[in-house]
């Protein structure tokens, strides 16, 4: 197998980068919180979408989705880390073609 042979995502399937800085959050204040630290409550992660399969229907390439990442396959492609989930463990798309005239917004931007 060759090192630049091309995957395709079956099924409902997605395929995400992992943003480096995820696990690092800063607080109001300034103070940077570790990933390590201890969180009360459960956190969501976003991430961009890099493929999906032809049975997704709500996410596109190049999207960016918020999902659990406790949740989580990884696989490494070519030295970098990926996610691999199904469309129904995505929690929310955030898209410009998902705003404007006629659809559905939220009135929420990122």
């Amino acid at each position: 197998m060759s090192d630049k042979t091309p995957i395709k995502m079956l099924h409902d399937r997605v395929l995400v980068e992992l943003d480096r800085d995820a696990g690092e959050r800063r607080s109001s204040g300034g103070i940077v919180i570790p990933a390590t630290a201890a969180m009360g409550a459960r956190r969501l992660a976003w991430s961009r979408v890099v493929a999906v399969g032809p049975h997704a229907r709500a996410v596109e390439v190049g999207d960016r989705v918020l999902f659990d990442p406790d949740d989580k396959s990884e696989v490494e492609v070519h030295g970098e880390t990926y996610v691999v989930m199904r469309e129904r463990d995505v929690h929310a798309v955030a898209a410009d073609r998902l705003g404007g005239e006629g659809g559905e917004s939220t009135g929420l931007y990122l």
